[in-house]
């Protein structure tokens, strides 16, 4: 437990209806009866535990009312950070909630750093690091699903499930420390077929975790998407259509987009990152070329282009390069403006003339036809998101990644005949990799750098 008390404001500041003000630590207690009156003049000492109670907040110095509020006392162990804990529940805005903060900051209490309240629960042994790092998932959540899985690990289904795996190994190395301390009492080849058998069980466990982590991602972080084309294709208009609002200016004059527009879309429960880009094009204007070199360095760094064309017109030289640049990369190919004549002639390209989807943004025509391509490409065979355990977070998928490479070897230890003492150091190694997933076995840094990706008050 932490020696020191910590408070911050809990909720975001602005104009609303409530703010929150939160204390966590041994002075909670101390700090809110020197600030809080309740109803009819009763001190706070006097008012049940984990009840809402009405009240003000006054200065002590000169007892001026600095708000009315809601108070709640709720004592250790049983609270967010297992220490005690005060929250204020006071008028929105600005300026109140910042006057009760610093009024409990001048009692022997502290600015709680970004994600310490949840550090702590983490530190005190409320919750692991996987449920951790899933509170900061709720709230940075694109979309149902990926709310879903965050719910799903908070709760802890996928630390019951990596805390199984490691049992499973600890009675794997406890046989293998019984045939080397004891080896009167043991046998080699029944040690090595028992370790072998329970590998290749663990090791599918494991394949079947990674397996979900590309769908995991999307959902997390969304389908990086962008657009490409030359200018005056539509590229702003599509983006426009995907977001439902007016994000981007459209205009008929080539080369209005000179830097690259970013906005996230939720589009039939699929989060995409969309980047609208500068049309692709020669030119000697120092901005729009500037905007051309941020659209390629985005185009190499995407999970997703979709390129558009003007069926309009032929197909001319910035066309072909757009396509050369797209190369291998996983795309999309739209055909626009089909409402007038059809010049466009893909006969060069077979592949994209016979998967390209012809739309009309102007009459709203064949945009749906996108949605369903987007699903076919990366949601066959969907996991299933109520049932299913899903690694949604890059350090799970790589801990979990090492894990496998750790029992890889101590296969490969067992089929060259090694004796069962190098058999240990691999499968420790794999234990501490799935340790570090759930934070049996993590060093400071890396807490630290977890919890720094937090919001202050959370």
């Amino acid at each position: 437990m932490y020696d020191d008390t910590i408070a911050a404001i809990a909720t975001s500041l602005g104009n609303s209806g409530i703010n929150i003000i939160r204390i966590s630590g041994k002075k909670s207690l101390e700090i809110a009866q020197k600030i809080f009156i309740g109803k009819k003049g009763i001190k706070l000492k006097k008012l049940k535990q984990r009840y809402l109670h009405y009240g003000h907040i006054i200065d002590p110095e000169n007892n001026k009312v600095i708000d009315e509020v809601l108070l709640t006392y709720m004592k250790k162990p049983y609270t967010y950070t297992k220490e005690d804990v005060v929250e204020i529940n006071c008028h929105g805005g600005v300026i109140s909630s910042k006057k009760i903060l610093e009024l409990i900051l001048n009692n022997e209490c502290r600015l709680a750093e970004r994600g310490e309240f949840t550090k702590r629960a983490f530190l005190n042994g409320r919750i692991d690091l996987i449920q951790a790092e899933a509170v900061m998932d709720i709230i940075s959540s694109k979309s149902n699903k990926s709310h879903e899985i965050s719910v799903n690990q908070l709760e802890g289904r996928l630390s019951k499930e990596i805390i199984k795996i490691i049992n499973e190994i600890m009675g794997l190395i406890a046989n293998v420390e019984v045939n080397i301390d004891f080896p009167e009492y043991d046998e080699d080849q029944v040690t090595i077929e028992q370790i072998k058998k329970t590998s290749i069980k663990i090791i599918d466990k494991i394949d079947n975790l990674i397996r979900t982590s590309e769908t995991g991602k999307i959902y997390r972080e969304g389908i990086k998407t962008v657009i490409l084309g030359k200018p005056n294709v539509g590229k702003s208009s599509l983006m426009n259509f995907l977001l439902n609002e007016n994000r981007a200016i459209v205009t008929e004059v080539p080369g209005t987009t000179r830097d690259t527009i970013e906005e996230y879309a939720n589009i039939d429960g699929i989060p995409l990152r969309i980047i609208d880009t500068a049309g692709i094009r020669e030119t000697n204007d120092k901005v729009e070329k500037i905007g051309v070199e941020k659209a390629l360095d985005k185009l190499r760094d995407s999970d997703l282009i979709i390129m558009v064309f003007d069926a309009s017109k032929e197909l001319e030289e910035e066309d072909i390069k757009i396509i050369e640049y797209i190369g291998n990369k996983k795309s999309i190919y739209l055909k626009n403006k089909t409402d007038l004549e059809e010049l466009l002639d893909l006969s060069d390209y077979p592949k994209i003339e016979e998967s390209i989807i012809d739309i009309s943004i102007k009459n709203n025509e064949g945009l749906d036809k996108i949605v369903s391509k987007i699903k076919d490409m990366f949601m066959s065979g969907v996991i299933n998101v109520e049932n299913d355990l899903i690694i949604n977070n890059m350090r799970h998928k790589n801990l979990l990644i090492n894990s496998r490479n750790s029992l890889d070897e101590v296969l490969k230890s067992i089929n060259n005949h090694m004796p069962v003492e190098f058999l240990e150091i691999d499968l420790k190694n794999c234990m501490e990799n799935l340790g570090e997933i759930v934070g049996k076995s993590v060093s400071d840094d890396l807490v630290d750098k977890i919890f720094n990706e937090f919001c202050i008050g959370k």
